[in-house]
């Protein structure tokens, strides 16, 4: 297995693509390979600087002429839920929260295909077989777990929601999350976040990372709503927004 270090790191660029947040425009990713002892410290170090993980691999935007996605992180320990948050708490409490090891199950994927029929149906991610399913879950070489929620008082206590979370040194960030596109009345995807927000404090840890917030897409526009919030801004680094 390849020992990587910060100062041997081999970046990579992508061909260009559509953009799926901005009409229009193109994307290109620069990327590198998460291998070896050091790949923790290589994905804390490269997530300070507005990098993402997907499974073995962590990237960044690197669009010509274009900066719209910032990386952005939730202040945990400064963050006062507003009265919506506070009703978004109130009506999920009567779930259960579990945080287990990255092993995909058939129910997860279950899950998992109703919320992308439902949520994101032509996306590409629809097509995913349980084995991509396994893959996207368990193909990770940091510290990562799958947080799943479900329903305490119902028989069978159905899961509703799961979150897949790296463990960062100073967090968690969130990788992907998805749920029950039947219960919208919970606004499960604002409670995952608050929880994880939660975790955060409880854990004497500092921040919640969001990924990528794209100020003029709708997609991506919910996450400013999560102050205080702080975007990677290059050799400026973490700024209030």
């Amino acid at each position: 297995m390849t020992d990587q270090s910060p100062e041997t790191t081999q970046l990579f660029l992508t061909a260009s693509m559509p953009c799926p947040y901005l009409p229009g425009r193109q994307e290109r990713k620069l990327f590198t390979h998460l291998t070896g002892r050091r790949a923790s410290t290589l994905h804390h170090l490269l997530s300070e600087n507005g990098f993402r993980r997907s499974q073995n691999l962590i990237y960044r935007p690197a669009c010509e002429g274009c900066n719209a996605c910032q990386s952005v992180r939730i202040v945990a320990n400064d963050f006062v839920p507003s009265k919506r948050f506070r009703r978004v708490l109130r009506n999920n409490d009567d779930l259960s929260i579990e945080v287990r090891p990255t092993a995909a199950t058939e129910e997860q994927y279950a899950l998992f295909k109703r919320y992308l029929d439902s949520r994101h149906a032509g996306g590409g991610m629809t097509q995913m077989s349980m084995i991509d399913y396994e893959y996207m879950v368990e193909d990770t070489p940091v510290q990562s777990v799958l947080v799943e929620y479900r329903l305490q008082h119902h028989p069978g206590q159905p899961l509703v929601a799961v979150a897949l979370t790296d463990v960062m040194q100073d967090g968690l960030s969130m990788v992907y999350s998805f749920y029950d596109p039947d219960l919208a009345h919970r606004s499960l995807g604002t409670f995952l976040i608050l929880d994880h927000i939660e975790q955060v404090r409880s854990a004497d840890l500092d921040y919640v990372y969001l990924g990528y917030w794209v100020k003029d897409s709708p997609k991506m526009a919910y996450k400013a709503e999560y102050r205080p919030l702080e975007v990677q801004r290059g050799p400026l680094g973490w700024c209030p927004l």
